[in-house]
């Protein structure tokens, strides 16, 4: 099945809003709608941002969708510093990324926390971004599938086929994150087909085939084509490349 790819700028704890909305306008100008043909691609700025990037893209009918970079599992309620689902979806925000590494590593985010969220993501009508991924010492010890796919089986809990279909899980090998190591398109298809397979026999090989798994793990302008050529490899989440413009332009356009 051909699915279309997925690239989404993830970034993190950068670009107040002002910065975010001149990087919006500047890839507005280097990526029109008819080079988005090829790519979907969202938008995942900071919390404090996101209404500044949501009203460019309305108001110059941009082609991007928004995102957020995570949420709190419940609606409301006494959880100082969170963010509800439904605040996010009230702003149009369309991707959610849950279960980041840094979320998981820093922050202490669990399977089960991870799995509530793409729930919360999904009862209000957004599509969860589930990241997974292992450690260098995890790898080192070829624990990376064992690590990997006890995540998806975590985070799908719950979910029906129909729901899991709708989804997107980015592989994102811990080691490669902003270290300017990347895993091989080889090793970066390996991974992902094994989600795939891991996806079809929890949900069936409908919900497989129409899920998109993307890579995330420093990708460049000069990784994605090769990347993307992976039968398995369904976009790529991006980090720091995101905040240069010019640099996650071609991302997009998928390194042409």
């Amino acid at each position: 099945m051909s699915r279309k790819p997925l690239i989404s700028g993830n970034w993190k704890m950068n670009l107040n809003h002002f910065e975010a909305i001149q990087v919006t306008q500047k890839l507005a100008y280097l990526v029109g709608k008819d080079e988005l043909e090829h790519a979907d691609v969202s938008l995942h700025p900071p919390f404090t941002d996101i209404r500044s990037v949501q009203t460019v893209i309305d108001s110059d009918k941009l082609g991007y969708a928004l995102g957020a970079q995570h949420c709190h599992w419940e609606d409301k309620g006494a959880f100082t510093g969170e963010v509800s689902p439904v605040f996010l979806a009230k702003l149009g925000v369309q991707y959610v990324i849950c279960g980041h590494s840094e979320r998981r590593e820093l922050f202490g985010e669990t399977d089960e926390m991870v799995a509530k969220k793409v729930a919360a993501i999904q009862q209000h009508g957004m599509t969860p971004i589930m990241c997974v991924g292992e450690t260098l010492a995890e790898r080192e010890a070829g624990d990376t599938e064992a690590k990997v796919l006890g995540q998806v089986r975590a985070g799908l809990a719950g979910r029906t086929s129909e729901q899991v279909g709708r989804m997107v899980i980015a592989y994102e090998p811990i080691w490669a994150i902003g270290t300017g190591r990347t895993a091989t398109a080889e090793d970066a298809q390996q991974l992902c087909a094994a989600i795939r397979s891991c996806v079809a026999e929890l949900s069936g090989a409908e919900a497989a085939d129409t899920l998109r798994v993307q890579y995330g793990g420093s990708v460049k302008a000069g990784t994605i084509a090769e990347l993307i050529a992976q039968p398995d490899v369904d976009g790529a989440l991006v980090g720091g490349a995101s905040l240069d413009a010019d640099e996650f332009a071609r991302i997009c356009k998928l390194g042409v």
